[in-house]
């Protein structure tokens, strides 16, 4: 049975691994997906993907950062596909260096990718899901964000905030029948995660390391994050709000 027929969904970074595994999954479980990505050949890539298995999805150029572009993305996503019912946030940038060594305008792009951009996201969608009473919010996070990484100050600030603003929105909104959990992914083999270990002085050993730190002995997939995002999307997960889910293959256990 397919759990989310009819349902139309925005993910952000649609054209990235995790992204792209997540609209694949979401297309498959029924939805409606707009494939949001400022690489216009992998959001499109994406969307063709899915239409070729029979599933619906649209690509939409849209740079996070760039409030007006959002606002006509998500125009262009309700006048083609309808209403949006599900937002995922999952677009993100890192930079893999010790904090002293970082300098402002890495802080901006940081901030502006992983904060202020989902920022945008939210208030662009939230007032149809207050008009209509319904939606689900999932944000992608990171563990960064809930025990700290060495070499990303910066990036686990910002997620560590859209937890925050996570938990907040699930107050304010709960009583209009929105929900608003986050997905804070371990290290996962995505091209982020190798543009990271790029910045390293060793990227083998980097990766080799975080392998040995996980219990389940191996990267997170994209795949693996898939099914997390599709369920706290679903009507599964309807009674569940402002909660903090790790798939980091035991990397991190909190209770």
């Amino acid at each position: 049975m397919q759990k989310l027929t009819g349902k139309t969904i925005i993910v952000t970074g649609g054209g990235g691994g995790i992204g792209g595994a997540t609209c694949r999954r979401l297309a498959r479980d029924g939805a409606k997906v707009a494939v949001f990505d400022m690489n216009q050949e992998a959001a499109e890539k994406v969307a063709a993907d899915i239409r070729a298995t029979g599933g619906q999805a649209a690509a939409f150029v849209c740079n996070i950062t760039d409030r007006a572009q959002v606002d006509a993305a998500v125009a262009a996503t309700v006048a083609q596909l309808g209403p949006v019912d599900v937002l995922v946030n999952n677009a993100g940038w890192d930079v893999f260096k010790p904090f002293v060594k970082t300098v402002p305008a890495e802080w901006d792009k940081l901030i502006a990718i992983n904060l202020t951009g989902a920022l945008h996201m939210h208030h662009a969608v939230l007032p149809g899901m207050v008009e209509r009473k319904s939606g689900r919010i999932v944000n992608v996070a990171s563990d960064a964000a809930r025990g700290g990484s060495s070499g990303e100050a910066v990036y686990a600030a910002c997620k560590g905030g859209l937890v925050a603003l996570s938990k907040t929105l699930a107050r304010e909104h709960a009583r209009q029948g929105i929900t608003v959990n986050v997905v804070c992914p371990g290290p996962t083999d995505t091209a982020l995660l190798a543009g990271v270990a790029e910045g390293a002085r060793d990227p083998a050993k980097l990766i080799e390391a975080f392998k040995s730190a996980i219990p389940l002995g191996r990267l997170g997939q994209p795949d693996d994050l898939a099914g997390a995002i599709a369920f706290f999307a679903s009507d599964d997960a309807s009674f569940i709000t402002g909660q903090v889910i790790s798939v980091s293959g035991g990397l991190t256990m909190h209770g």
